[in-house]
């Protein structure tokens, strides 16, 4: 799609560019019209500005003393009631009939949630679909049938570094607000702000309050959900980062379907970013994609023929140079189709198409808690799954790992920790919770457990 510059930019634009004169000497074009002097994004805000909403969010936090007998007895009225705290935020209207998008954060464990509109009617508004990876949540109002002001989706993929935008939200809970800037960057990925991270970068002002507003183009569509900004102090020093519109729209379908998660396609392989180091162990003349490391076998990927050791470089054509571009690419393509996949093997480029499928309940996960006289006594476990390890919110499709342990617990002092795949017993593989079990019913005076913790491996030698 060709870039569109407002007609008051180009002539601005127009009469400070320099033009020969006769003699060859440039000189400086005046201005004849004060619409040549005028520069507005009025008519885009007029626009835009009535789809962006105020929310507001309460939740109920409970004093855990109120339940202690002992506390109760001797403070009673004295020790307080359950307080209530409130967070502001921003959203947009993305369907007429009471769409709205916003940040997950804001409305994370709110129990009431007002959205305000910019002509100052108010509306309780119902989750739809809340997705923490994606920091983004999918609101309904009911407004009785009347239509509302909404933002249309721009393709995100389409937006360039030096693009103009606009951040309209609520900062500081002032009022509506409205600034500029550009595009600084795109696909950022090590923000730091989600484990599902993708983000446009831009220098136009996003403040607290900001979060869940409007990121918006000079023609007056939605390219972003501003989410986060880099501050050492708290306010904008203009960096600010948005969920591109084409993850946002694709939560938004999700949730319109019906359903109360984000189904994301699995392919089947992890791998890791290729750094300089491994470039040059590999013999690429440059860090470039992804370092396939392990493939799951009957997977889409190994269907198509990726190895390990190969290297994704493109998913349709769109660069992979990081899991999160990865994810992102494959996240929004969705569930059912199909994408290409271009990889490095041999020094040679190749391309396969992988089939999207939903993460498969491989294993089932029997979570079992394990007893007897050994260093896990009382621990919870299961079978990891892609499916188990999508609904965790972790990398590792396969193994056995520890759900739950009181923090009080012996396993606990011992040093081991919710999250934490055992890999290994006294010299045994572990593959299955009953392989653990198996053994840990074995007598023994000493144990030698060795744990995987997100990726580092760890080795436990124990005494009982």
């Amino acid at each position: 799609m060709r870039k569109i510059l407002l007609p008051s930019m180009a002539l601005a634009v127009a009469a400070l560019t320099l033009t020969p004169a006769a003699d060859a000497q440039p000189t400086r074009v005046v201005p004849t019209s004060t619409q040549q002097l005028q520069l507005s994004f009025a008519d885009v805000v007029k626009k835009t500005a009535p789809a962006v909403v105020n929310i507001y969010s309460k939740r109920k936090v409970r004093n855990p003393l109120l339940d202690d007998p002992f506390f109760g007895r001797f403070f009673g009225e004295r020790m307080g009631r359950d307080r209530t705290t409130s967070a502001l935020g921003s959203g947009v209207i993305v369907r007429a009939d009471g769409i709205v998008v916003t940040n997950h954060h804001v409305v994370d464990d709110a129990d009431e949630i007002v959205v305000a509109l910019a002509d100052r009617r108010e509306f309780e508004a119902k989750v739809l679909l809340a997705d923490e990876r994606t920091d983004i949540a999918v609101l309904r109002i009911n407004t009785g049938g009347k239509p509302l002001p909404t933002l249309a989706f721009h393709d995100s993929d389409d937006a360039e570094v030096g693009d103009i935008v606009l951040a309209i939200g609520n900062p500081f809970g002032v009022g509506q607000t409205v600034t500029s800037g550009i595009i600084s960057a795109l696909a950022r990925t090590q923000a730091g702000i989600s484990d599902f991270g993708f983000f446009i970068q831009t220098d136009a002002a996003i403040n607290p309050g900001n979060s869940g507003g409007a990121l918006v183009t000079v023609n007056g569509q939605l390219i972003g959900i501003n989410s986060a900004i880099y501050s050492r102090s708290g306010g904008s020093i203009g960096i600010g980062f948005a969920i591109p519109a084409n993850m946002v729209k694709t939560v938004v379908n999700t949730a319109i379907g019906g359903a109360k998660s984000v189904a994301r396609p699995w392919l089947g392989f992890s791998g890791q970013t290729v750094t300089s180091d491994i470039a040059g162990s590999i013999g690429l003349d440059r860090p470039v994609g992804l370092l396939v490391s392990e493939v799951s076998p009957g997977s889409p990927a190994a269907l198509a023929g990726i190895k390990s050791g190969d290297v994704v470089t493109k998913v349709d054509d769109f660069e992979i140079n990081d899991p999160q571009s990865l994810n992102f690419r494959v996240a929004t393509k969705g569930v059912g189709n199909s994408v290409n996949v271009t990889y490095l093997r041999d020094g040679a480029a190749r391309t396969s198409a992988i089939r999207l499928i939903k993460a498969p309940e491989t294993t089932p996960r029997d979570i079992s808690e394990i007893d007897g006289k050994n260093p896990l006594q009382g621990v919870k476990v299961a079978n990891l799954s892609p499916a188990y390890a999508e609904e965790l919110q972790i990398d590792a499709t396969s193994g056995v790992m520890i759900t739950e342990m009181d923090r009080r617990s012996f396993a606990a002092r011992l040093g081991f920790r919710p999250g934490d795949i055992i890999v290994s017993v006294n010299g045994r593989k572990i593959t299955t919770v009953d392989s653990l079990k198996s053994a840990l019913n074995a007598k023994a005076a000493a144990w030698a457990v060795t744990v995987n913790r997100n990726g580092q491996t760890l080795k436990l030698s124990i005494r009982l």
